[in-house]
Formats: structure tokens, C-alpha cells, sequence
């Protein structure tokens, strides 16, 4: 085909001019290796800060990174102060009730609730970058403690070990979490997607919500199995054993609570109605069965709950076999859940209020407060929605908040624990059914459909394995069909075939845009994605067939034969090997077919890595343009200028003069 750097002769007689692309000047290899590590492991690089910075300065911000609290707290104000104690009393009076609910539904005893929203809370204070995130349990880190460890433990023949086993793993969780943190390892919960956190919550909700029919039919016994066809076997082959008292009750606080959370969502203003109406409950149906001696006609009741604060849990924890690799096991599923929940809420929150989190930060927050918390007589905590929308509403300004819900805790545990002792388990099934509904976000489900067809599988593919399997099987389904569409993205990229628009030197899809018109003699495609070995075998066979396509067009319609072939590499960010390969072989074929390979606009990388194996001297500078208007006009030019000339698919020599 024609000499591509007469093209350029005549874009120089204007000034013009090509522009080469240039291969990047070689870097040292240990260079190169610690800017790749840098961009993967530390992209907000958290190092800047200490440059050009005394010994003295770079060990107090050193500790400001660690301590978040040591960089607010000299600015803090008595009018930060008063909303920080209006929110952590609200928030403390939603804790108390639903740390002891969550903690029955862990299988553990109520008493766990309380203290797990004490020593956390103050751990996170010190160490979280959230203003608004309110530390507590949760209702899936609770069922799946449950799930999982009452597959080795049954907690009501050996509450004991079931009880350690729960202290172990909320260390495992915490020195996972933390671990992620300190490695810059956070990625690792970005596979749990939007779609995949949607549908996973919903079940776990839903599961929740059938499980309290235990407490709401007040039944003594019940099925461990978490599937939706195992608890309703369970409910009704016991219909005998219904209690009506205990529905009557359950059903009226239910529809207490879900009455206050309408008003409140109507009304935002009297958002501290709903989030009383728990604690509101709880003192409403303790002063019930206290005055009518309900528990002696089959209303469960709490029982005794000891006072004082978290005992020593050090030496209760289990490092030995075979109970170990259960405690592994549920610490990182739990711990990953978690914090996929609290860095969520945490960053939602902080945009509401245009400030943003550390997400690495947080990991080492949440490891921490687990860790102490597993030493302390605490399980699982994290940064639940309920409570940290409460604290949001209420108002709050820092996470002292957090400090002043422990402290109302502590004074609860301290003085008011004997005061629960009547404490219908009704009320506390009927507390958890309201806050789980909240969980089960159809409006978000529906909104996938709308936007995202293969995100709406995976959302209900979540929930269906949690309702239907049990709530790992759930998550292994959903993470499992992530990771596989990501490697579909990766294995099978869009290639796409531009055109022109007209009165524009601008080049888009022709699908997309379908007034963009192709040049004749010259296919244009644009790959849109990296060119690695798990996609170049499809890229081959895909460009090949284009070719084929674009060839049988042009001979139907009698118009000029196709003469080159322009990949345009903008969106290819890397090129593997594999890729060059690739590559080669295509240019091969388009040799074969007498056509010529054009590139347009590889970056930088590519660049580097084609030029180190040699195929920029296999397939010529010459061929290499740096815009596609440059490409383009080149081949045009070369096309109108040889019309006669036969095609010999040979890359001519790049012209002396440029």
C-alpha cells in the first residue's frame, strides 16, 4: 500500500505535521515495582502528609492517623457537645433493646448485647473517622454467629462453648478486619456489590423475620436450620402448641412500632418517636407481665440479667482443634459482612455531610474495637443502618455521641438490669420484625431491574439462596455470580466499530450513534477494554470475524474493497504477553488478506510492552498515529493517492523527512 509518510509531507506543508507516539523512557525495575505497588495499595496515598514534616510533627500526625480523635478533640465545643448528648441518649435508648434482641438471636445470652454496645462504641470513638456511625450489633452478623457456629456447637446443651466459640470468633473477625486494614487489602470487600448487599440483606431480613415467629407463637421448641422451608415445618407442625396470649402480644407491639416508624418517616422531624418506641416497648411490656403475671400463662420472659460491667473474656477463648476452623471460618464471613455494612453506612452518611471516610481506616477502627471486644465479653459489632440514621437525625456532630451511648449503657449495666427481668421475648421478637423489614429493599431491587438486568440476578440470586439454602449458601451464590460477571467483562470485551460524524472529526459507535458514517476501504474498530491471555483468543477470533463481516458488505454493495483495519487502543489500559501474541497473529491475517494493521492512540504501557517484544518493529511507526482523525486521514489520503497501485500488504519505510 501507499508511503505513509507522504501523508505527513503534505500535513507538513501546512505547519502541521505528524505527532509520533513515543514509547516511555525505561524505568528501573525496582522504580517501576514500587510506583505499580503504590497505585495499587495506596491510590489516597496516606504517606503524603509526613512529607518535609520535624520528627516531632510526623509523630503527632502519626497518631492523628490512628487516633482520629486527637485531631477533633482540641476543637471541640460545648455547642458540639449538646447535640452529641441529645443523639447518644436516643441512640442509647435504640441500643439497649436491640442489643438484647440481637444477642437471643445469636443464641447467646441477652446480657452480650449490653455489653457489646459499651467497650466498642469507646474503642471506635478513638479510632473511627465516621461522625455519624453508631457501633452495636447487628441482626445478620447475629443470625449468621448463630448459623454458623451452631453447626459444630448446639448452644442450649453446651452454652459454655458455644459462648467461647462466639468470643473466638469475633477475635478472628477483628484480626481479619484489621488486617485489611493495616495491608491496604480493602478492595477485597468491594466484590460484595450494590446488587449483591441488596439481596443478601433482604434474605438475611426475611430469615430474621421467620425465625421471631418462634417467639411471637411463643413456642418452646424450634428447627436451627435458617431456610424458609425448614421454619415454616417447624412453625406449623406445632400449631398445637401455639400460645394465643403470646400472638396477641407480639402482634400489637409490632404494629406499635411499625405505626411509629410511618409517623416518623412522614414526619422527619419527630424522628425521635420511632427511635424511642423500642425502649418504649420493652418498659410497656415488662410493667404488662409484671402487673397480670403474664408469665406464668406461656409468655417467656427475659429472666435474671446480672449487673456489672464486661467481665475479663481473655482466657475464654479457643485456640485448639477441631473447634479452631470453626472459629476462623465464621470470624472472616462475619467479619467481611461487617464491614461491608459499617464502611457503607459510614460512607453514605459522610456524603450527606461532604466529608469523606478513610475505608482503610475504618478496617482498623472496626478490627480494634472486635479484638478488645472479644476480650471483654463482646461479640460481633459494626456500624448497623438503624442506629446510625437515628444518630444522623438526631443530629450529631462527632463520634461522641458513641461515647455517650456507652455511658448509658455502662449505667444500665451498672444499675437497671434487674429491671428486665420481665422483659417479654415477645417484645424483643416483635422489636427485631420491625427492624428487619426495614432491611428488605424491594424499591432498590425494582430499581436494579430498571438499570441493570444481570444486577437483578445477582440481587435475587443473593436472596434466594439465603431464603431457600441458608445464609452462606446465599452469600457464596452472590459473590460467586460477581465474580463471575467481572471475569465475563474481563474475558469477553466489547469490540466496537466506529464511524465518522458528520461536520465533526469526531469518531463513535455506529450502534451508538447511527448518523456516524464508516469510511470506505477502512474499518474501524475500538476494543474496550485491557488485552490480557483470559481474552485475547475471543479478541482474535472477534476481530477476525469483523473483518469478515466488513469484507462480505463491501462486495454486496459494489463498493471500494476494504484496505485497512485501525484499532483504536484508547481504552486499552495494559496489554499482557498473551495480548502480543495476539496481535501478532492478527496482523498475520491481515497480511494474508493483503490489508494493513493500523493502531491509533495506544497508551503508554502498551507501548512499552510492544516496543520490548519487538512488534512496533514488526508492524512499523509508520502505522502508529496518535489521534484517530491522524489514522484515519493518513489511510485516506493513501487510498485516494493509489487507487491504482496494488495492494502488497508491506509496510513501506517512515518517510526521512518527519
Amino acid at each position: 500500500m501507499g508511503n505513509a509518510g507522504e501523508y505527513v509531507e503534505k500535513k507538513g506543508e501546512g505547519g502541521g505535521g505528524r505527532r509520533r507516539v513515543e514509547v516511555p523512557p525505561p524505568q528501573p525495575f525496582f522504580k517501576s515495582l514500587k510506583y505499580s505497588l503504590k497505585e495499587t495499595f495506596f491510590p489516597d496515598d496516606p504517606l503524603r502528609q509526613f512529607k518535609n514534616q520535624t520528627a516531632t510533627r510526623k509523630l503527632v500526625l502519626g497518631l492523628q492517623y490512628f487516633l482520629p480523635i486527637l485531631k477533633w478533640a482540641p476543637r471541640y465545643s460545648l455547642e458540639f457537645f449538646k447535640a452529641d448528648l441529645v443523639a447518644g441518649i436516643t441512640i442509647a435508648s435504640l441500643a439497649i433493646p436491640q442489643g438484647i434482641s440481637y444477642a437471643k438471636l445469636a443464641n447467646l445470652p441477652p446480657i452480650l448485647g449490653l455489653y457489646s454496645s459499651f467497650v466498642p462504641p469507646l474503642i471506635y470513638a478513638m479510632m473511627g473517622s465516621s461522625r455519624d456511625l453508631a457501633v452495636g450489633t447487628v441482626a445478620v452478623a447475629s443470625l449468621l454467629t448463630a448459623s454458623m457456629l451452631g453447626q459444630e456447637v448446639d448452644a442450649a446443651q453446651n452454652p459454655k462453648l458455644y459462648l467461647h466459640l462466639a468470643f473466638t470468633a469475633t477475635f478472628f473477625a477483628g484480626v481479619f478486619q484489621a488486617a485489611l486494614g493495616l495491608l491496604r487489602l480493602g478492595f477485597i470487600v468491594d466484590f460484595l456489590s450494590h446488587a449483591t448487599i441488596v439481596g443478601f440483606m433482604g434474605g438475611a431480613a426475611t430469615v430474621v423475620c421467620l425465625q421471631q415467629l418462634k417467639g411471637i407463637m411463643g413456642l418452646d421448641h424450634f428447627t436451627h436450620a435458617t431456610d424458609i422451608i425448614s421454619v415454616m415445618r417447624s412453625v406449623f407442625t406445632q400449631t398445637h402448641q401455639w400460645r394465643w396470649e403470646s400472638g396477641i402480644l407480639g402482634c400489637s407491639f409490632l404494629f406499635f412500632l411499625l405505626l411509629t416508624r410511618y409517623f416518623s418517616k412522614k414526619k422527619p422531624r419527630f424522628f425521635w418517636i420511632s427511635a424511642m418506641a423500642p425502649l418504649t416497648s420493652v418498659i410497656l411490656g415488662s410493667l404488662l407481665v409484671y402487673l397480670t403475671h403474664a408469665e406464668r400463662h406461656g409468655v417467656q420472659v427475659i429472666g435474671n440479667l446480672k449487673k456489672g460491667l464486661n467481665p475479663l473474656s481473655v482466657t475464654d477463648l479457643i485456640f485448639e482443634s477441631p473447634y479452631l476452623t470453626t472459629a476462623i471460618k465464621t470470624g472472616i464471613v462475619t467479619g467481611v459482612i461487617a464491614l461491608a455494612e459499617g464502611i457503607a453506612v459510614g460512607r453514605s452518611f459522610a456524603m450527606f455531610k461532604h466529608y469523606n471516610i478513610d475505608g482503610n481506616k475504618e478496617m482498623i477502627a472496626f478490627g480494634t474495637m472486635n479484638i478488645v471486644g472479644s476480650l471483654t465479653s463482646c461479640y460481633l459489632t459494626t456500624g448497623p443502618f438503624s442506629r446510625s440514621a437515628v444518630n444522623f437525625n438526631a443530629g450529631c456532630k462527632t463520634a461522641v455521641s458513641n461515647i455517650v451511648m456507652a455511658m448509658a449503657v455502662m449505667l444500665t449495666l451498672l444499675f437497671l438490669t434487674p429491671l428486665f427481668h420481665y422483659t417479654p421475648l415477645v417484645v424483643l421478637a416483635s422489636i427485631i420484625i420491625a427492624a428487619m423489614l426495614g432491611l428488605i429493599d424491594y424499591e432498590a431491587a425494582i430499581h436494579l431491574w430498571k438499570v441493570d438486568k444481570f444486577d437483578f440476578v445477582v440481587c435475587m440470586a443473593a436472596y434466594i439462596g439465603v431464603v431457600f439454602g441458608s445464609v452462606e449458601i446465599g452469600l457464596v451464590i452472590a459473590v460467586g455470580i460477581s465474580v463471575l460477571r467481572v471475569l465475563l467483562f474481563v474475558a469477553r470485551p466489547r469490540t466496537l466499530a466506529l464511524g465518522k460524524i458528520p461536520d465533526s472529526n469526531v469518531f463513535r459507535s455506529v450502534e451508538q450513534y447511527p448518523v456516524a458514517k464508516s469510511i470506505p476501504g477502512i474499518l474501524i474498530l475500538e476494543i474496550d477494554a485491557p488485552i490480557y491471555f483470559t481474552n485475547a483468543s475471543y479478541l482474535r477470533e472477534r476481530i477476525t470475524r469483523w473483518i469478515d463481516e466488513e469484507e462480505d458488505k463491501l462486495k454486496s454493495s459494489g463498493e471500494t474493497s476494504l484496505q485497512y483495519v485501525i484499532l483504536d487502543m484508547s481504552a486499552v489500559g495494559n496489554i499482557d504477553t498473551s495480548g502480543i501474541s495476539m496481535l501478532e497473529e492478527v496482523k498475520k491475517i491481515i497480511d494474508r488478506r493483503v490489508l494493513t494493521l493500523v493502531l491509533s492512540n495506544p497508551g503508554g504501557e502498551v507501548m512499552k510492552k510492544l516496543n520490548k517484544a519487538k512488534f512496533l518493529e514488526m508492524l512499523g511507526q509508520e502505522w502508529i498515529y496518535l489521534t484517530m482523525e491522524e489514522a484515519v486521514g493518513a489511510c485516506n489520503f493513501m487510498l485516494h493517492s493509489y487507487k491504482a497501485k496494488p495492494a502488497t500488504g508491506e509496510s513501506e519505510p517512515w518517510s526521512s523527512n518527519v
